[in-house]
């Protein structure tokens, strides 16, 4: 049986860890070499869900006490699939992911950050960053862990238990991982 009309058949496992927000900033956040890597790809400075960010957006995550990780693997019937159907593959999940976080964010009045890649609002309209103008959809728009450094791979292994698998040969691994977070519970303002 194919997922939400998704030509592709797989099915879905949901991973969830909650940790100390100082602690999950202090030990898995690498904001320099993180942005390097961002640098290399051509959404920077192209997208508002992409680097660079100013200090202030970075910092925002400092004002939380607690975070919550959420993984969703992703895991295709077929192994044999290229690594160009990974989009399709994963599309309908991200899609549903973010409605998801953003309703999370809401309830526990947190900063939640999402996923990399496309902008699944503006679709083929191409991002108002590049004109200079401020995003279309401001409430939500989510940048990813990575954008704001956080080392994913690090996070879904440690706080997960789960390993992040990568394409070898040009095929799809045996499974995709989703991994995002929302920070919650502000510090007191004194």
């Amino acid at each position: 049986m194919t997922k939400e009309g998704n030509p592709i058949d797989y099915t879905t496992e949901r991973y969830t860890a909650e940790t100390d927000a100082k602690a999950y900033i202090e030990g898995f956040r690498r904001v320099s070499y993180f942005k390097k890597l961002c640098q290399q790809c051509k959404n920077y400075g192209h997208r508002y869900g992409c680097p660079p960010f100013h200090d202030d957006v970075l910092a925002a995550v400092n004002d939380y006490q607690k975070v919550r990780i959420y993984g969703v693997k992703i895991i295709p019937k077929d192994k044999s699939l290229p690594l160009d159907t990974a989009n399709q593959l994963m599309e309908p999940e991200i899609s549903k992911l973010n409605k998801e976080l953003l309703e999370e964010e809401k309830a526990l009045d947190g900063l939640g950050l999402g996923f990399v890649g496309t902008c699944p609002y503006c679709g083929n309209t191409p991002c108002a960053r590049l004109e200079g103008m401020p995003c279309r959809h401001p409430d939500k728009v989510r940048p990813s862990l990575e954008a704001f450094g956080f080392d994913v791979d690090k996070t879904a292994k440690e706080l997960l238990g789960i390993e992040i698998k990568w394409s070898q040969d040009g095929l799809i691994p045996e499974y995709l991982m989703l991994v995002y977070g929302i920070f919650y519970q502000k510090h007191d303002k004194d």
